[in-house]
Order: C-alpha cells, then structure tokens, then sequence
C-alpha cells in the first residue's frame, strides 16, 4: 500500500514538473515582448534578466495610441474578423448539416473536396484567387480580403460542424417532427442550441483565421486607411530600423482580445473539439 501510495505521489510530481517547465517555455516569450515593449527606446535585446526592465515606461503604448493609427488598424481588424466569424458560422453550420443530414448527388465528392483544400497551405491559393478578385474588382476592399479568409477557414468549419451534427441522435428530429414543428423549426430551436460548443469552435477558428492574417491582407489592402492589424504593425519596419518597442507594445495589445476571448469561451472548447472529431 506504501509503495502504491509513493509510486503515485511520483508519477504526480514527475507530471507537475514536466507542465511547469512547458508552461515556462510558453510564458517566457509573451513576457519578453511585454518587457520589450516597457523599455526606453527601441533596444531588442538585453543583458538583464529582470522581468520588467530599468527606467521601464509607457511611452511606446502612448505614441501607439497617440502617435500612430492602431486605433484605425483595430477598427479595420475587428470588422473584418467580426463579418468572417459572421459569415463562417452563417455557412458551416447550415451546410455542415446538410452533409450530416441529407444524401444529395455529389455529397462525398464535396466532403472528400473540401478535406483536398485542407492539404495545401493557403498561400498556393493566393494567386489564383488574386486573379479572381481582381477580375471582379474586388482589390482594395473588405469585401475581397472577407470572400479570401472566409473561403479558407470554411473547409475545416464545416468538417467540424458535420462531425458535431453526427453526434446528435436524429431521434430528437424525428420527436420535434412528431410534434408539428418544420424543418427550419428542427434545426433552429433544438439542432442549433446542442450544437453551441461546435458553433464556438467554428468561431473562433474564423475570427483567428481573419485576426492574425498577413500575407493575403498585404496583397490586397493597399490602402493606408484599410490596412488591418498586422499589415499596419509590419509598418513599424523599415530599411534601415525597427521600431521594436511599438511592435512589443501593439503585440501585446493584439494579444489581449484574443486571450478575453478564449478564456470566455473556454467552457465550451473541449466538448466542441472532442465530439466533433468522433465521426467523419
């Protein structure tokens, strides 16, 4: 019985360490920016271990605030990401259910389709697509950089919502049809509710998709006063310097509603990460 207890203690503190020393590799480099954006000038690196630096001071969060357009730039960033998340939620979740639910001409060459375009990164689609925008006149506007995110975030939303929709037994449909409610009605009030951890998922995944973009954004806004968050910061770089201290402080405040975000969210990630990875 001891030595079941002391094996147990052990493999306890052998687990304890391994997450304190991962969770010391990922915390060190959010605390390097932080303290990088807290330093006097724009010096990169430092000899000093300190965790907030000598003669520390907001001085680059007040020239980001006051001197440089990153209001503009979060402006830009939260619409866009606001009508992607929007729009990947409005299409996953309809046409995820779609594949659950319904046998149709062509439903697995669809899936199997949309599973081809998660095996190529997103930039060998850049240039295709570019031509296409520019075709349509869609260069320099929201509405060409949301049509670009939107179509490479889809295809994993709506594999993860028709996961989630396979996990809901359809007897609850068949109860709901049994009670005179309609199609709409079936999916609205009683298939949407129990698909909430999925929805969160497919969110967030397209607000990322649209928060933390670069190359697509630089290609398309060409627009000072369209530019978006990290189009903007890579502004902070020229020939000759980098502004180090304005790019440690806006990526701190970058990385501020997206922490919010997750940790509002986090009660329904697990679940919604799980269950819809059981059936394909």
């Amino acid at each position: 019985m001891m030595r079941s207890k002391s094996a147990t203690m052990v493999r306890l503190t052998a687990s304890y360490a391994v997450l304190v020393v991962f969770a010391i590799i990922a915390f060190y480099p959010i605390l390097q920016i932080i303290n990088i954006s807290l330093r006097p000038a724009d010096r990169l690196l430092s000899t000093s271990l300190e965790l907030i630096p000598e003669n520390a001071s907001l001085d680059n969060y007040q020239e980001l605030f006051t001197g440089r357009p990153f209001l503009v730039w979060l402006g830009n960033s939260t619409f866009v990401a606001f009508v992607v998340t929007l729009t990947g939620v409005a299409l996953a979740s309809t046409t995820g259910y779609a594949f659950s639910r319904f046998s149709f001409a062509g439903k697995k060459a669809g899936l199997l389709s949309l599973l081809v375009t998660q095996m190529f990164p997103a930039t060998m689609l850049l240039l295709p697509m570019y031509i296409m925008l520019v075709k349509l006149h869609l260069i320099n506007t929201y509405l060409g950089i949301v049509i670009m995110y939107s179509a490479t975030a889809l295809p994993f939303c709506i594999w993860q919502m028709k996961g989630y929709y396979d996990t809901i037994p359809v007897s609850l449909e068949e109860a709901g049809r049994i009670d005179g409610a309609s199609q709409f009605q079936i999916f609205f009030r009683i298939i949407l509710p129990l698909a909430s951890p999925a929805l969160v998922i497919t969110a967030l995944f397209s607000f990322m998709a649209a928060w933390t973009e670069y190359v697509v954004a630089a290609q398309i806004l060409q627009d000072t006063e369209l530019w978006t968050l990290p189009v903007g910061l890579k502004s902070f770089e020229s020939n000759m310097t980098s502004e180090w201290g304005l790019y440690g402080a806006a990526s701190v405040m970058v990385t501020i509603p997206v922490v919010i975000l997750f940790l509002s969210l986090s009660r329904w990630l697990v679940s919604g990460l799980t269950l819809g990875s059981v059936k394909g």
